[in-house]
């Protein structure tokens, strides 16, 4: 819950601003080298956020079809490696394209 907090949060402050300045101005009013930048955050921390989604979807699915095997299976490690992962593939989908 804390690395689609941390998702979340970064669309909110990196992500939102420049987008709400492109809507009111009809146009990007920055600097031209940041407009790859932001797109690439843009792109990165949404797809943090879903994969975020469903990686806590995987784990109450593993929660509730065995439950007293939940606590051998995800493991603080485990757990750690998922979000790892996550955000590796974010980043490998925002900024290899660039």
């Amino acid at each position: 819950l804390v690395s689609l907090f941390m998702s979340d949060l970064m669309v909110g402050l990196v992500v939102m601003p420049p987008a709400m300045l492109n809507q009111l101005y009809g146009r990007w009013v920055l600097r031209g080298d940041f407009c790859s930048l932001w797109y690439t955050f843009d792109v990165m921390c949404c797809s943090a956020s879903i994969l975020n989604l469903c990686v806590i979807s995987l784990d109450r699915y593993l929660l509730i079809i065995s439950p007293l095997k939940y606590k051998l299976r995800m493991t603080s490690c485990r757990a750690l490696w998922l979000i790892l992962a996550t955000w590796t593939l974010a980043a490998l989908a925002s900024f290899l394209p660039i």
